[in-house]
């Protein structure tokens, strides 16, 4: 299965207000694994850069005045992303702005359901906690120190290692084995069903948060005495 990880930087919020795509990036999995390849582009939007959006991802208007307009990347973005599912913390923003500048330029807009939200997901997952990309990236421990501004390559990136543990963790088909194999294993790589895995040597750190910590704690105490937290074994 082929997944395009991927993120937009923008100079507003609204397409419809004059707003454009002036950065895209995209990451692919197969798999759920990353290949390898990437796409990357900035794209000069036509227009002045706000003040606000500026200082989001730093891109003035003299870096993008002599990179290509929408209208002479918009096809080579498509066949990068081919038929793939386009896996975007929060889908409807980028969407939104993808689509637009398609249409403007007469290709075909893509189909929203090929989009798949890891915001809608970590908010499933994590109800009432931080989904920000930046809060999962603390959660689940990935390293996004190089994150001083918003970056779409950059983000796409980080946001592929969230995503693969938002669905169970990282590289969840690779069979941890020897070359030679091990006692308890079978062949071509199996499990024999009597091996169990041992325990570790040093437990786990704690992802929480003090604020998660703080939240959870508020939430139970609003439930009651009879709250499933309060009891003991």
């Amino acid at each position: 299965m082929r997944e395009i990880v991927l993120d937009t930087e923008t100079t507003g919020f609204e397409p419809a207000e004059g707003h454009r795509i002036v950065e895209i990036g995209a990451v692919e999995l197969v798999n759920h694994l990353p290949t390898g390849r990437t796409w990357h582009q900035y794209i000069n939007p036509q227009r002045a850069m706000p003040k606000e959006a500026f200082e989001v991802h730093g891109l003035g208007d003299d870096f993008l005045r002599d990179k290509p307009v929408f209208a002479a990347i918009g096809a080579a973005f498509l066949e990068f992303i081919g038929a793939a599912r386009l896996v975007i913390h929060n889908a409807a923003f980028d969407m939104k702005f993808l689509n637009f500048e398609l249409q403007q330029i007469g290709l075909p807009p893509l189909p929203w359901e090929r989009a798949v939200d890891t915001l809608a997901i970590a908010r499933q997952r994590f109800p009432g906690s931080p989904a920000s990309l930046d809060a999962l990236c603390r959660r689940f421990g990935v390293d996004n120190s190089a994150r001083e501004k918003h970056g779409a390559l950059l983000d796409s990136e980080i946001l592929a290692e969230v995503y693969l543990e938002l669905i169970g963790g990282r590289q969840p088909d690779l069979v941890l084995a020897p070359a030679g194999g091990r006692a308890g294993s079978g062949a071509a790589g199996t499990e024999s069903p009597d091996w169990r895995p041992r325990p570790r040597p040093e437990p786990l750190p704690p992802r929480l948060t003090p604020e998660e910590v703080a939240a959870h704690s508020a939430f139970v105490a609003s439930l009651g005495d009879a709250a499933i937290w309060l009891k003991r074994p």
